[in-house]
């Protein structure tokens, strides 16, 4: 509610990434983050994930969130763009230093390694290290990490960046597939725009910085969706050009910032 972030560098003048940001999340709902670089995706996220703490304005959760047990679960947990599992741990291992804050005894949590680590399709690489391991395997291994904390929010900074066209597409599936498993409440970055559809309920559109909401987009595909399938549907055009002409302006806006600011 109405956040505020501003960077005030050592030399040089203060930078506002984020003004009177306002967003109301539901639980088990898929939110896409759309925006031009620099206008306060990422920087939204690291205050939601309680890494950011010098920001004004409101994190409310709500009590059915406040009820729930924090010891056993994160109110938080983020998967990167970047690799981020530990190259000298296994599999398991990588799981297990998720869980180290929470209060659980060592059968509940090697339940929870097992449950996620199916889920995400590793069972059989739980003592593999992660050179071992593909680019989208690793990923899977830091999504069943986030996803073993069982936290309330599962935030995503463009998670499936870095991975190539076809092991993207099958991983957009297969996190369609987890979401509906686990009802996850999601806030997913991303500059994709038809990953934005594919995966979300709603999708928002960010101003150029400082970042402001812009367009609050409904996507009308249900959870029981096929990413290709989708592509073709008349519909799935129709937002995805409409995305593209807020996204694009605001794109021109911050190319004009930086022009001036030059």
């Amino acid at each position: 509610r109405d956040l505020r972030r501003v960077f005030v560098p050592r030399n040089g003048a203060a930078v506002e990434a984020l003004s009177g940001v306002s967003l109301t999340v539901q639980q088990s709902e898929v939110v896409a983050v759309l925006g031009p670089s620099g206008c306060g995706k990422s920087s939204m996220l690291r205050i939601l994930a309680g890494l950011d703490a010098d920001f004004t304005g409101d994190i409310v959760w709500s009590l059915a969130n406040a009820e729930t047990d924090s010891a056993r679960h994160l109110h938080s947990a983020t998967v990167f763009q970047s690799d981020s599992t530990f190259p000298w741990m296994s599999v398991e291992k990588n799981l297990q230093i998720g869980l180290t804050g929470l209060k659980l005894d060592p059968a509940d949590a090697e339940a929870r390694i097992g449950r996620y680590l199916g889920m995400v399709g590793l069972t059989k690489f739980r003592k593999a290290y992660p050179h071992e391991l593909s680019g989208g395997m690793r990923q899977r291994v830091a999504i069943a990490r986030a996803l073993a904390t069982e936290p309330q929010l599962l935030l995503m900074d463009e998670p499936l960046a870095a991975l190539d066209a076809q092991t993207r597409l099958v991983m957009q599936q297969e996190l369609l597939r987890i979401w509906k498993e686990t009802k996850s409440t999601v806030i997913y970055i991303t500059h994709d725009i038809g990953e934005a559809l594919m995966l979300a309920d709603r999708d928002v559109v960010m101003t150029a910085r400082p970042g402001r909401i812009k367009v609050v987009q409904d996507i009308p595909f249900g959870r029981d969706r096929d990413v290709v399938e989708m592509r073709a549907a008349p519909e799935f055009g129709r937002l995805e050009s409409e995305l593209w002409r807020h996204v694009a302006e605001e794109v021109g806006h911050s190319l004009d910032k930086s022009k001036g600011e030059a």
